[in-house]
């Protein structure tokens, strides 16, 4: 039987090798600094190069590792690309944090085919893409990893207003989660999700200046911001969660408990 400190508690990724997808801006760009913070040194991806390069000498400025690598997450050669860039940077990739998104912000019925194949691309193809060939080195490495998958709490809950496709896709992302973390339980690859409420980001930006300030319409009177998913995203990067796996996290700060209500 094994014995453990107490707490059985720790956030440090020294030797760690990281990849968040949808690093150039909000939630991504967090998630970066965040894991860089606790010593994994952390491969960049997005479109935007340009940010990514300035984010990769802000972290290691400051003392960690990061490398920006340029990706579209709709083209399959530039994800498996991307691993490979990551892995020659610094190693096997043992973290992998599936951020990249994109919002519809369309009504189902009015969505061009084009609009619709790029939303399930992003959202639903390149996760599943990424998480399957980060697995795959991971296995015929033999070595552990942990996958985060960035699902969002229109998985639970859709109440209209346009963003119906989106809400399709997280709910994929949260099964693919579950049904990923039973495929490679046997390898000790944790596959894990977090379910996000409303949080000031880049993406949620284009949707206040549409309906303005949400804040009087949940229950806490306010919009939570990025750092405020920190101590989730490192439980599930961690040790600390060795026998979690197949968990969707859901955090809104009391925003589903204020729907509900009303």
């Amino acid at each position: 039987m094994r014995e453990f400190p107490l707490p059985n508690n720790s956030a440090d990724l020294t030797g760690r090798v990281a990849l968040v997808t949808g690093a150039s801006s909000g939630l991504g760009e967090r998630f970066a600094r965040v894991l860089a913070s606790q010593g994994a040194a952390v491969a960049l991806c997005a479109r935007r190069i340009d940010r990514l390069e300035a984010l990769a000498k802000e972290i290691e400025t400051a003392g960690g590792k990061a490398a920006a690598v340029q990706m579209d997450a709709t083209d399959a050669d530039a994800l498996v690309a991307a691993v490979d860039a990551a892995e020659a940077a610094f190693g096997t990739v043992d973290i992998l944090v599936n951020n990249a998104g994109v919002p519809d912000a369309q009504r189902a019925h009015k969505m061009p085919v084009d609009l619709v194949d790029h939303v399930i691309g992003v959202n639903l193809r390149g996760p599943w893409l990424l998480a399957t060939d980060v697995a795959r080195r991971l296995i015929e490495a033999k070595k552990p990893g942990n996958i985060v998958n960035i699902s969002s709490t229109a998985h639970f809950r859709y109440d209209g207003g346009g963003a119906a496709l989106y809400a399709v896709t997280k709910t994929a992302i949260a099964r693919m989660t579950e049904a990923l973390s039973v495929e490679w339980a046997y390898a000790n690859i944790n596959v894990n999700a977090i379910a996000p409420g409303m949080f000031v980001s880049e993406m949620t930006d284009g949707m206040f200046a549409r309906i303005g300030d949400p804040s009087e319409h949940v229950a806490r009177k306010r919009v939570p911001v990025a750092a405020q998913l920190d101590s989730t995203l490192l439980y599930l990067c961690s040790p600390s969660s060795e026998c979690v796996t197949g968990a969707i996290i859901k955090v809104d700060d009391g925003q589903s408990a204020k729907m509900v209500m009303r």
